[in-house]
């Protein structure tokens, strides 16, 4: 990454204020989920587990509009037109509002008759099941009202808002497991509850913050109806691809719950929150790095835009890497130090889930360069209909007499598919793209070296090792560093290797 050094420092520091957050958000999170796995039981996690999926289900409209948010106010600010950016959140909160409303009346018709009606839920839990269900209906509102606001704390790349708002947010996480330790309630329904006005104060934080650092962060009701035209339609089509991963995702949840209850649902929220926790290593690079995608397209930069996605592509996987394959290696071992009690399958569910993980890590640089453009019609419908293939599929393996976890099989392709595709539709676009280089310097280099850093950390952890925590700690650092190794050799051009030797030395000499 030599070219445009000011934009890079700015992503190297806010990957490091973003990675700041994480740590704290992992730390926390991995006490509290063994609390409140523990408090609820493996019945009631399983139960919160789908009835917030639905929800997440219903987003698909919000998901589309934070890439609609981000995608314009990016783009603002790399034109410098202050005017526009401020039409711009003005148009983009009176969109929200109206998108919350509209969500908030299919919840509470279709959304809550499917949870009484279809869901595979213990009777006497269906009142709690109820309350969860509104709790995550009001977090889910909050949360959209809060895109713009946090889309503007990203395109201004000011990721220490992110890490200030952690710590507090960390506090009152803590808070909920105190509480529902000595509570005298239905723990199930009390940590509903106060997951909902976690989500609230965090919510009045944002704003606040905005409305103090950023000058376009005034609303008023305003209606641009060519910008409205613009963003709706950018948001429209983006609909179609949230759809498609919404309904693959909590489809296959779904499909779950049917054929093995709220115990397997359990098994796979447990993997699928190890994985997100895992996965912010990478997202959160990437996050650093697409306002600055979308500037330099601004801009005019399309060398440097391109540069900055295939740059993505690969460090992502090599971050994300790093902190999979210890997980991969001692995953059973893990599980039983974390949880205590571990629901069946949760371990092939996670295993799983990171190599899903892994390859789609190398789509939201793809997916940023694709939204700078503004021209995503049939990258939209081409990935909806990719991601809606994973469903049948599922269904056709669990219907058969296969095992929970084989839903997992077809993800793993149609992730792959979702990659080529984004890319090849980007090629047709841009004429930067080559899609050799992709396949062979990018896609293929960056399994191989998965496979090598895997083989090598686990024959060494089988052969040398047992399954204690002296080992698991040993192990983990042996993978980190022999991943490091190969990722370095195999992974980084000679450029890359004497720009790493060079600031090396050059904080040696200071120091």
């Amino acid at each position: 990454m030599e070219n445009n050094p000011s934009g890079n420092k700015r992503i190297a520091k806010n990957t490091l204020l973003l990675y700041f957050r994480m740590l704290l958000t992992i730390l926390v999170g991995l006490y509290t989920s063994r609390v409140v796995l523990n408090t609820l039981g493996i019945s009631d996690y399983g139960v919160y587990n789908i009835v917030g999926g639905v929800v997440i289900m219903l987003a698909f409209l919000n998901s589309a509009m934070v890439a609609a948010s981000q995608r314009f106010i990016s783009f603002e600010l790399g034109t410098g037109d202050l005017e526009k950016l401020k039409k711009v959140f003005c148009t983009s909160v009176s969109i929200h509002i109206t998108l919350a409303i509209l969500i908030l009346i299919v919840a509470e018709t279709i959304g809550l008759w499917f949870v009484n009606a279809y869901l595979n839920i213990p009777l006497d839990r269906m009142e709690a099941a109820n309350w969860v269900y509104q709790c995550s209906v009001l977090t889910l509102i909050l949360t959209i009202i809060s895109v713009p606001y946090n889309s503007c704390i990203v395109a201004h790349e000011h990721m220490r808002a992110f890490a200030y708002v952690s710590i507090v947010e960390v506090i009152l996480k803590l808070a909920i497991v105190y509480l529902l330790l000595i509570g005298d309630f239905d723990k199930l329904i009390l940590y509903a509850i106060l997951i909902a006005v976690v989500a609230f104060i965090i919510r009045i934080i944002y704003g606040i913050y905005c409305k103090q650092n950023f000058e376009e962060c005034t609303y008023h009701f305003l209606f641009d109806r060519k910008l409205f035209k613009e963003m709706f339609a950018f948001a429209g089509w983006s609909v179609i691809g949230n759809l498609g991963f919404s309904l693959k995702d909590q489809g296959s949840n779904i499909i779950l719950n049917l054929f093995g209850g709220t115990t397997v649902n359990a098994a796979r929220g447990i993997a699928m929150q190890v994985n997100g926790i895992i996965s912010n290593f990478s997202y959160n690079f990437t996050m650093a790095l697409n306002p600055q995608i979308t500037k330099q397209y601004a801009a005019g930069n399309m060398n440097e835009s391109g540069r900055l996605v295939y740059t993505g592509c690969r460090y992502s996987f090599y971050l994300l890497l790093l902190i999979a394959i210890p997980v991969m290696i001692n995953i059973d071992y893990l599980l039983q130090l974390w949880l205590g009690t571990i629901p069946k399958y949760t371990s092939q569910f996670l295993l799983l889930a990171l190599i899903t993980a892994l390859i789609n890590v190398m789509s939201p640089p793809l997916t940023t360069a694709l939204q700078a453009t503004g021209n995503i019609k049939v990258f939209q419908i081409v990935i909806c209909i990719i991601m809606l293939c994973e469903l049948p599929f599922s269904y056709f393996i669990l219907y058969t007499g296969g095992k929970p976890y084989m839903v997992m099989y077809p993800s793993i392709f149609v992730i792959s598919i979702g990659l080529f595709a984004r890319f090849l539709i980007l090629k047709k676009i841009s004429p930067f793209y080559k899609l050799r280089h992709f396949t062979f310097n990018v896609f293929c280099r960056n399994i191989l070296i998965a496979i090598v850093c895997y083989y090598i950390s686990f024959k060494i952890k089988t052969s040398f090792f047992f399954c204690d925590f002296i080992s698991f700690l040993l192990t983990s650092f042996i993978a980190f560093i022999v991943s490091c190794l190969i990722i370095y050799v195999i992974g980084f051009s000679p450029e890359e290797r004497n720009a790493l030797l060079n600031f090396i030395k050059n904080k040696i000499r200071k120091r």
